[in-house]
C-alpha cells in the first residue's frame, strides 16, 4: 500500500468528513510518517522503521520552523481570499502528530492571528492522540485553539495496544488524568473497525468495549464526541469498516446518558 503522506507544510483545502472545507497544516518532516502512535489503520501507513518518537528533536531530519509554518500558512490564506473560496477550518493534522513539535504553541498563536486577519470565519482545529498532554507548550497550545479534537479509541488499555500501538511507556490512567483537565472542553474522536491483525480478531465496538467507552464519557463529559470508521486504505490489510446503522446505534447510546453531549458521525 502507496501510504497517504503530505508533502507540503500547508495543504488543501480538502473537504473533511467531519469539518468542512479544511486547509491543512503539517509541523512534521515531509514524506515520512513520525508519531508517538503507529495506529493499525493509518492512512499515513507505518511510523518509518517502526520507530516512535517522544520527542520531535530526536527526529533525524529537518522539520518545518515555526517562520516556515507562518509564510506558508499566510501565502495560502491570502490566495484562498483572492480567490474568494470557503474556508471552515485550519487543521493542524499531517504526518503523525502535531503536538510533537517544540514550537507547538507559538505556531498556534501565529494560526490564530492569521487566521484572524484573512479568514476570521474559519475555527483553528487540532487532532492529537493526547500523548503529549503533559507538556505545557502543548496543553497550553491546545487551549488557544477553538477545537481540541482528541483521540480515544478504546477504553481498555489492552485494545488500545492493539489498535493504537503506541510508544513503550503509554499508560491509559495517565491519559485520562490529561484530558479531565480540559473539564469537558474538548471532542472526543472514537474510530470504530473490526476485523483481523496479526492473526488476532479486533472489534471495538463490543458489549465489554462499548461499556467501558461509554463510562468514559461519563467520566470526561466531553462537549462532543466524533465517531466514525475506516474510509481511506489501511496498512493493516484486514481491517473492516463498521455500518452506518451500527455507529448510530452507538450513537444513541451516547444520547441516552442525558449530558447534552452532541454527537457527530461519519459513515
Amino acid at each position: 500500500m502507496i501510504p497517504s503522506l503530505f508533502s507540503h507544510i500547508v495543504f488543501g483545502p480538502v473537504h473533511s468528513r467531519r469539518l468542512g472545507a479544511s486547509l491543512g497544516i503539517n509541523l512534521l518532516p515531509l514524506f515520512e510518517k513520525w508519531c508517538t502512535f503507529d495506529c493499525i489503520y493509518c492512512e499515513c501507513g507505518w511510523n518509518k522503521n517502526k520507530q516512535f518518537i517522544d520527542e520531535i528533536e530526536t527526529i533525524p531530519i529537518s522539520i518545518p520552523s515555526r517562520q516556515d509554518v507562518f509564510h506558508a500558512l499566510e501565502e495560502k490564506l491570502i490566495d484562498l481570499t483572492t480567490q474568494k473560496k470557503p474556508l471552515d477550518v485550519i487543521t493542524f493534522s499531517g504526518n503523525g502528530e502535531p503536538t510533537l513539535h517544540p514550537n507547538f504553541k507559538a505556531i498556534i498563536t501565529d494560526t490564530i492571528s492569521l487566521r484572524n486577519q484573512y479568514a476570521p470565519n474559519a475555527l483553528v482545529c487540532v487532532l492529537s492522540n493526547s500523548l503529549q498532554l503533559g507538556r505545557p507548550n502543548v496543553f497550553e497550545g491546545l487551549l488557544m485553539a477553538d477545537k481540541r479534537i482528541l483521540k480515544v479509541d478504546s477504553a481498555i488499555e489492552e485494545t488500545i495496544y492493539t489498535i493504537n500501538q503506541p510508544s513503550p511507556g503509554f499508560n491509559f490512567k495517565s491519559i485520562v488524568d490529561e484530558l479531565s483537565r480540559f473539564h469537558g472542553d474538548f471532542t472526543l474522536q472514537t474510530l470504530f473497525l473490526n476485523g483481523v491483525y496479526n492473526g488476532m480478531d479486533i472489534n471495538n465496538t463490543t458489549p465489554a468495549e462499548l461499556k467501558a467507552w461509554l463510562e468514559l464519557i461519563k467520566e470526561l463529559k466531553p462537549k462532543e464526541v466524533m465517531i466514525y470508521t475506516l474510509d481511506r486504505k489501511t496498512p493493516a490489510k484486514e481491517l473492516v469498516k463498521v455500518p452506518l446503522a451500527e455507529l448510530e446505534s452507538i450513537s444513541n447510546e451516547i444520547k441516552s446518558l442525558n449530558l447534552s453531549i452532541k454527537v457527530q458521525i461519519a459513515g
